[in-house]
């Protein structure tokens, strides 16, 4: 067995949701979890580091920015649009909107721990080891 750990840096959420996120995360993926509170944090961070996925909060925790403005943001940077990006947001209008931005359809909080969040995130973040 390899130990692949993917990484994903999760953007703008509150510490309960991001304690609850990374922990499933780290749990289920072996992920290895950072955190960015602002728009600016995350461009930071994705430009000292390579990533798997980046996660955005629907509303910004730090500033109440709005996650769909910093997705088409990471999205049309030439040095971030490569990286899976996927919103945070219980809203499928929210959720769609993302999508034709062109991120990857994410899920909600209250579906963190659902066996269909699971698999979606096994998808992108299985470790390479078991495919």
């Amino acid at each position: 067995m390899g130990n692949y750990e993917p990484r994903v840096l999760d953007v703008g959420q509150c510490d309960f949701d991001h304690d609850n996120i990374s922990r499933m995360l780290s749990e289920e993926f072996g992920a290895d979890v950072k955190r960015a509170a602002t728009g600016e944090d995350a461009f930071r961070a994705l430009e000292a580091a390579h990533f798997d996925l980046v996660l955005v909060n629907r509303v910004l925790d730090a500033d109440g920015a709005s996650g769909l403005d910093l997705i088409q943001r990471l999205l049309s940077n030439e040095d971030t649009r490569a990286t899976l990006t996927m919103l945070v947001s219980n809203y499928a209008d929210v959720q769609d909107a993302a999508v034709a931005l062109g991120a990857t359809r994410g899920f909600g909080k209250n579906t963190l721990t659902s066996s269909e969040t699971r698999a979606q995130l096994a998808s992108l973040l299985g470790r390479q080891d078991q495919q």
